[in-house]
């Protein structure tokens, strides 16, 4: 699998935040003015409702400031849930016989004349969703990370490919890609060349605890008390290395041009009170070329807390934003600017999609949840990982590409769910998945 990744043309740099082309993508009667387009949303929690909303008023954006005539309608609903499908229908009138749920709710939705698909379920989703949509002629926005595991994120870049052959738009919610300073600082050190070469770099997402307050409800017993709980699982989330962390490894992917060629890490579990991951990881992202980028991530209240990157070149220092400014920057400028990278990576979408332009980003984010899942990988076992290893090269290390981690997508909709044990954690220095139980801090007594 070639370890390139766009970003080093203006072109390819418009791909991977705001397209420029001429591919009409809606059809060859218009271009998206006056056109109603057909939106279903498969996961309706905080942030799938979150992102129908974020939709629908980037819409108002565009047709407030470009008079696009777009006409955006919500039309299924889909969830794990039945009353969490059936309470966001209603919000926008979809009819009750368009909320779905279950395991193979996402399949009567893309069965329907829905033309852009929001994506926003647990993370060990979105391979066999993805592929799906994709399958089907849908347009895409899916949440990250995109997968939990190697065969996953090889399986979105797969679809991806895909996607691209049929001319369909794939948005990703690696935000940070579609907010103007970001999209100039990237053409300014890789394009322009301001700051010559990558030297080293360092990217962090280290903030309070996220998940469970406490063990005692946590233990599954059905696949839905999984799904609930999710956050709290690296089967279903990947673990905070991927589910928070991935947006700042998608800059230090972007900032190198290329993703890792190795990552050598460890981390702990120590204070989470519920689920099986852990609490901080310390990885050394070998980038090739003699480039190294120090990644850190934690979920500990009452530490010190820091969300950012620090990129050092041969010629300045930039965080990924604002500094150095392009000569030329590469964001059209009839683009509306909107405050926030989940508001503004919706804009993006529908102003490409009208103007007919291609815009696909899965193997960004799918490079991005790959590269978190190789620090995760190292840092549970001990052990050197390598791009290689996971993404190319089946033989090498057989087990290491082919680790799957269980229940499965396939797994919830045959009902064959493998539950995880609360407590359970991987120990480094023993073969990978290793784990034993967790000394958790004891109580005083009031």
């Amino acid at each position: 699998m070639d370890r390139k990744e766009p970003g080093m043309s203006r072109r390819a740099l418009m791909r991977g935040a705001v397209a420029a082309g001429g591919l009409t993508i809606l059809g060859a009667a218009a271009r998206g003015a006056g056109k109603t387009l057909k939106v279903g949303l498969i996961g309706c929690g905080g942030r799938g409702n979150g992102a129908i909303r974020q939709h629908l008023e980037a819409a108002k954006v565009l047709n407030g400031k470009l008079d696009l005539g777009l006409d955006l309608r919500v039309v299924a609903t889909c969830d794990w849930f039945k009353h969490k499908a059936a309470a966001t229908g209603k919000r926008y009138g979809v009819p009750a016989e368009r909320c779905f749920d279950g395991a193979r709710g996402y399949q009567k939705l893309l069965e329907t004349d829905v033309d852009i698909v929001l994506m926003a379920t647990s993370p060990n989703f979105r391979p066999v969703h993805f592929e799906a949509a994709v399958r089907a002629g849908k347009h895409v926005f899916m949440e990250k990370p995109v997968a939990v595991d190697p065969p996953g994120c090889r399986r979105v870049v797969a679809a991806g490919e895909l996607a691209e052959k049929k001319g369909l738009m794939v948005v990703a919610g690696t935000q940070r890609r579609h907010e103007k300073g970001y999209i100039d600082t990237a053409h300014a050190v890789l394009v322009e060349k301001q700051l010559g070469k990558l030297k080293a770099g360092r990217v962090a997402w280290c903030m309070q605890h996220i998940g469970w307050a406490s063990r005692s409800p946590i233990q599954p017993k059905t696949p839905g008390d999984l799904v609930r709980t999710w956050p709290n699982w690296v089967e279903l989330c990947g673990d905070h290395i991927c589910e928070q962390h991935v947006h700042n490894l998608d800059i230090a992917n972007w900032m190198a041009g290329r993703p890792p060629v190795a990552a050598r890490g460890f981390g702990r579990s120590c204070w989470r009170a519920a689920g099986n991951m852990y609490d901080c990881f310390s990885i050394d992202f070998d980038y090739g070329d003699g480039v190294h980028i120090h990644s850190m991530c934690r979920q500990i209240n009452g530490c010190w807390n820091w969300v950012g990157q620090d990129f050092v070149f041969e010629r300045g220092r930039t965080s990924g934003s604002g500094s150095p400014r392009p000569k030329e920057s590469p964001v059209p400028a009839d683009l509306p600017q909107v405050r926030g990278g989940h508001n503004q990576e919706h804009v993006n979408l529908l102003y490409t999609l009208a103007k007919g332009q291609p815009l696909n980003e899965a193997r960004n984010v799918a490079y991005a949840t790959a590269a978190a899942v190789m620090g995760r990988i190292s840092a549970y076992t001990g052990q050197e990982v390598s791009w290689q290893d996971m993404m190319a090269s089946p033989k090498k290390r057989p087990e290491l590409y082919n680790l799957t981690l269980k229940p499965t997508a396939e797994d919830f909709e045959t009902g064959e769910v493998v539950f995880p044990k609360d407590g359970l954690f991987p120990t480094p220095g023993k073969a990978a998945g290793a784990r034993r139980p967790r000394q958790r801090p004891k109580r005083r007594k009031k």
